[in-house]
This record gives C-alpha cells, sequence and structure tokens, in this order.
C-alpha cells in the first residue's frame, strides 16, 4: 500500500519523500519536473505526469490502482506570487486544475485520504500581527487566490464523497534538511539574501521604517524539514479512524524574525559582515506576520524544533557542499 506524492521531486516534497521512504512507508512520486529533479528521489518511483494537463484524470486514476494508494500527499503546484500577477489564468488552470484532477482521480480510484499543501497567502494581509486559522482569508495576489480556493475544493469533496482532508497552511519556508535537497530557486528572503552574497552583491531590504522593533517586516520562518515533518504527522492523524476535528493548519513557528535579524543570522554563520542596501517598501508588504501555532500543536502534537540560525546554517552548508559539484 502506498502513498503518492505530487510534486514529490520538488524542494519540499523532496523532503517529505525522504521522511517517508525513512520510517518504511512505500512511496510513489507523481511530478512533472518542470520545477523538481529526479536525483532528490533516489530508488523512489516516479511518474512523469502533469497534474493539470488534460486526461490527467485518467492516468492518476489507474495509477492509484496499480499501486495500491492509500493516500495522497498533494503539493504540486506553481508558487511564485509575480508570476500568477503577471498570468493570473495560467495559474488557476494550473494549481486548481490540478487539485481537481488529482481529487477526481483519487475518488474514481476510492482513495480517501488527502494532505494538500495550503499557504499562508491565503490570509493576504491580515488584520493581526498574530494569524490563527480563523484569521479573515483575504489573498491578495491570485497565487494565494488559488491555494484558497484549492482549500474550498477539498472541503467540498468531502462533504460531498467523504474525502478526509487536512490543509496545511505554510509561512515561510526554508532551510535544507540535507544538503543534497537544497533550496534550488531564489524566491524567498533566505536563498535570495545567500544568492546576493555570493554574487558580492549587498541584499536588498524592502523598507525600513514599518512599524516593527528594528523598522524592517517580520515574518516567520519555519525549516523545511520540520514543515516535512508536520506533513507525516498529518498523514498520521488522518489514518486514525476518529473523523477529523480540523480540515486546516497553519504551519510555522509561533516566533517572528524581521529581514535585518536574518541578515544577522548570515552574518553570525558566516562571519562576514553583512551590510544591507536599504530602498522603499513594497506595495502591499504587511509589518508583522506570523503564525499563531497552537492547533497545530493541539491536533498533531508537532511543534518546530530548528530555529533561524539552524535555517541559515543549513542553507549556507548545503550551497558550499553543492559548489564542488556544480563548479559554481
Amino acid at each position: 500500500m502506498s502513498v503518492v506524492v505530487t510534486g514529490g521531486a520538488g524542494y519540499i516534497g523532496a523532503h517529505v519523500v525522504r521522511l517517508l521512504t525513512a520510517r518504511g512507508q512505500e512511496v510513489v512520486v507523481v511530478d512533472d519536473l518542470s520545477a523538481g529533479r529526479a536525483d532528490r528521489l533516489g530508488a523512489v518511483p516516479l511518474e512523469r505526469v502533469d497534474v493539470a494537463a488534460d486526461g490527467a484524470v485518467d492516468r492518476l486514476a489507474a495509477l492509484f490502482v496499480q499501486v495500491g494508494a492509500t493516500a495522497v500527499i498533494h503539493l504540486a503546484a506553481r508558487k511564485r506570487v509575480d508570476e500568477s500577477m503577471a498570468l493570473p489564468a495560467w495559474y488557476y488552470r494550473q494549481n486548481v486544475g490540478g487539485v481537481a484532477n488529482v481529487v477526481e482521480a483519487m475518488q474514481q480510484a476510492g482513495v480517501g485520504t488527502l494532505v494538500y499543501s495550503s499557504s499562508a497567502a491565503v490570509y493576504g494581509t491580515p488584520a493581526t500581527a498574530l494569524v490563527t486559522e480563523d484569521s479573515a482569508t483575504c489573498p491578495v495576489n491570485p497565487y494565494g487566490e488559488t491555494k484558497l480556493a484549492g482549500e474550498w475544493l477539498v472541503r467540498a469533496s468531502g462533504r460531498a464523497w467523504g474525502l478526509r482532508t487536512l490543509a496545511l497552511r505554510y509561512f515561510n519556508v526554508a532551510g535544507a534538511g540535507w544538503d543534497d535537497l537544497r533550496d534550488t530557486q531564489a524566491t524567498n528572503l533566505v536563498p535570495l539574501v545567500l544568492a546576493r552574497l555570493r554574487a558580492g552583491l549587498a541584499p536588498v531590504v524592502f523598507g525600513a521604517d514599518h512599524a516593527t522593533p528594528d523598522g524592517t517586516c517580520v515574518r516567520d520562518y519555519v525549516h523545511v524539514l520540520d514543515l516535512a515533518r508536520a506533513h507525516v504527522a498529518a498523514l498520521d492523524h488522518l489514518a486514525t479512524p476518529d473523523d477529523p476535528e480540523v480540515d486546516v493548519l497553519n504551519v510555522g513557528t509561533g516566533t517572528g524574525s524581521s529581514v535585518l535579524e536574518v541578515l544577522d543570522a548570515f552574518a553570525r554563520v558566516t562571519g562576514a559582515s553583512v551590510d544591507p542596501e536599504i530602498v522603499g517598501r513594497r506595495a502591499g508588504d504587511p509589518a508583522h506576520v506570523v503564525a499563531s501555532v497552537d492547533e497545530v500543536h493541539r491536533v498533531l502534537g508537532w511543534r518546530a524544533e530548528l530555529d533561524l540560525t539552524a535555517i541559515v546554517r543549513s542553507t549556507v552548508e548545503a550551497d558550499l557542499a553543492a559548489i564542488p559539484a556544480s563548479g559554481a
């Protein structure tokens, strides 16, 4: 009996897959490799499928039956905010269409358990600094809208035919659990800072006049390995015979770090001076967004174990480990 992980060759997905296989779970990965890498998977079976494509439902349903799938962890999605702003229709087709195809295939194949990869982007610009699962969901970009629509879809499927679901709303994910699973796409602050430093450039800070202790934006940074452990805990929770108590949970640390504190962590880890370039604020950047993690601890018994220093250290070490292989 297998767990199917869509997007399992990606940065987050590969961490989830490695944890599952380490405990003896049979895993099959579905990924189109548009952002993922097959070399992250080792001997784990890979089916190369675009879950949003025409014909994906039948291919996925046949695969689920063939491998005896008992659950799906759905991570396959596009996740660049700027790209979603430029290509909103495509983002809806990819992200909402993708989860719709996966859920329809699950219904056809009789697979009744789904862990859904969502995002704190569903909250948009929160009205409060500490964000709970009951905070208003008002996404401010198409990426966040597609994640929220995915939540609606899986929830409706639960009502319609009994799909057992849990959506995990990630906050700011970074770090590396293993060097070979590092994030190769610089799309959030931690890898962006590293990329700037490696290029000999000053990290860019957008605004130092926010209503925060040092004037820079505060965010909740969660280590990717902690996030992967949350997926495993969610899967185990859904495997119990009891009805799931909730269907959405925040995944973060409950602790905020400012942009300057992230840069200080780089300075501590590398021993180098990190002097930023301060520029104007970006439109729509909330000053302070931190996850309330009481519910995820109560429901799953999960807490983040790794702090900001561990995130930065693992990011730097994984990048250094890749240099001899890449010649970079």
